[in-house]
């Protein structure tokens, strides 16, 4: 009898995007879900499928899972621990990426030496480096004081090597300097490359889970400030942070951008010098100009970095212009933000400053991405325009709405709670919802902590308040500033 064979259906081919992961069925130019251009790579089909095997550990009940092996550890910088959420966690993959220069090396050091000058077996730190040798980091390490018998020093460009190491050293806290420059023998592919990049840092968080080791991963950004290499090394890991400063500024920032153990909602300020970094428990003086007398043209403003309220002064200056298009300069402020304050101002107020020049900055190189920020902005632009300086002692928080009212903002007692403490005696803050409709008068005025609250619900009664807008007959005095001479 005549038998019949089956021909075996081929496996469909699969492709899979080296940055994020995504998965296709067929070829595409550009990942549908991260966007990436090139990308896509056809990946190995699987043979067959996969059978059980051994479990390392059994599975238990999750209450009966100890957590004292996973248990926060201080790493010397409270700043930093602030922003973990409490510290270093035994087995923890973290993730710090920054510009070059802002001082990653130098910040990392620091918490490698003071871990090791913990002494013991558990304070046993190895640090990593592969764009310095290790004569140079020694030499940093002199100069910041970071010198001590438990920190440990290897220079190795190689996966295999760095692992011999973690074998030898055991340690407790395992630094890399930076996992751009690791390779993988026998994996396709340049160091820094997404394949190197992938597989550098799965061998490296499957050892610090393995071995409770807690790993921090050094990672470089691109031209835009996005981490370099596959989207994929942001979820290996379990801690994202990023490390910000100007280049002109010795203020530093440490920004959570994913934490599985803490908060992701936390900032760390810190002031790097030649003699290292320290940590800035108190940064509101950095950003706050002290003046001998009122100034026109500046105004505070009060904004939230994570859960900490920090105070910023914004300072604006508003000269007549010949240009036929007037200059629009800010610096630490938000462009587009500018214009819409202008805007409203023009429309709203009165204020017109279209043949005119306007500069707008903060003090310090603070950068102020809040809102919040918009109505100090408005009162600095309308000081600077009158010459006409507001009242000594005073803050201002509120964002202002294309109708020119004020909305409310988030962490409002934190805010005022910080501005008191800091000696400010008036605060200008969006009135609660309903107080334009008739429900509570248009300004209601009560005290916080020693400090009187002006509550208003748009920026004509903010202006009208520091007495920087005048009202004749129930009207807005239009005020219209006198064009230059030359135009």
């Amino acid at each position: 009898m005549a038998t019949t064979s089956k021909t075996a259906r081929a496996p469909r081919p699969a492709y899979r995007c080296s940055e994020c992961g995504w998965q296709t069925g067929k070829w595409v130019g550009r990942c549908g879900e991260c966007q990436a251009w090139g990308s896509i790579a056809e990946t190995a089909a699987p043979q067959g499928r996969t059978s059980a095997a051994p479990v390392t550990t059994p599975a238990v009940p999750i209450g009966q899972v100890s957590v004292e092996a996973s248990a926060f550890r201080s790493c010397g910088v409270a700043e930093l621990d602030r922003v973990l959420g409490g510290g270093l966690v035994p087995g923890a993959a973290i993730l710090l990426a920054g510009d070059p220069g802002v001082g990653k090396s130098t910040l990392l050091l620091e918490v490698a030496a003071r871990t090791a000058g913990t002494g013991g077996a558990r304070a046993r730190t190895l640090y990593v480096t592969g764009e310095e040798s290790a004569s140079q980091v020694r030499l940093r390490a002199d100069r910041t004081n970071g010198v001590h018998e438990e920190l440990f020093l290897a220079a190795e460009t190689d996966l295999g090597a760095v692992l011999t190491h973690i074998e030898e050293v055991r340690p407790s806290l395992l630094v890399v300097d930076s996992v751009q420059t690791i390779a993988a023998a026998g994996v396709d592919g340049v160091p820094g490359g997404v394949t190197q990049v992938k597989e550098v840092a799965a061998a490296l968080v499957r050892v610090a889970k393995t071995r409770n080791i807690t790993t921090v991963l050094v990672g470089h950004v691109t031209k835009d400030g996005s981490i370099a290499g596959p989207r994929v090394l942001e979820h290996l890991v379990d801690v994202v942070l990023h490390f910000e400063g100007d280049r002109n500024s010795r203020f530093r920032m440490v920004r959570a951008v994913k934490n599985r153990f803490g908060p992701v909602d936390e900032v760390g300020c810190f002031d790097l010098s030649a003699e290292g970094i320290t940590a800035v428990a108190d940064p509101t003086g950095l950003f706050v100009e002290h003046h001998h007398g009122r100034v026109a043209g500046t105004c505070v403003a009060v904004t939230m970095e994570g859960r900490r309220p920090l105070l910023a002064e914004v300072q604006a200056l508003v000269t007549p212009s010949a240009l036929e298009r007037p200059r629009r300069t800010t610096s630490g402020l938000d462009s587009s933000r500018i214009a819409m304050v202008l805007a409203v101002l023009q429309q709203h107020v009165g204020i017109r400053l279209a043949s005119h020049d306007v500069f707008a900055s903060t003090v310090g190189g603070a950068r102020l991405s809040d809102p919040a920020s918009d109505l100090p902005v408005a009162i600095a632009l309308a000081s600077a325009t009158f010459v006409s300086p507001p009242p000594a002692g005073v803050v201002a928080m509120g964002e202002i709405g294309l109708a020119g009212e004020l909305r409310r903002v988030r962490d409002l007692p934190q805010r005022l709670a910080e501005a008191a403490r800091l000696g400010f005696q008036m605060a200008v803050v969006p009135a609660p919802p309903g107080s334009a409709q008739g429900a509570r008068p248009a300004r209601a005025d009560r005290t916080v902590e020693g400090m009187r609250v002006v509550e208003v619900p748009d920026v004509v009664g903010a202006l009208r308040v520091l007495h920087l807008v005048a009202r004749t007959k129930h009207a807005l005095e239009v005020v219209d500033v006198p064009r230059s001479e030359e135009r």
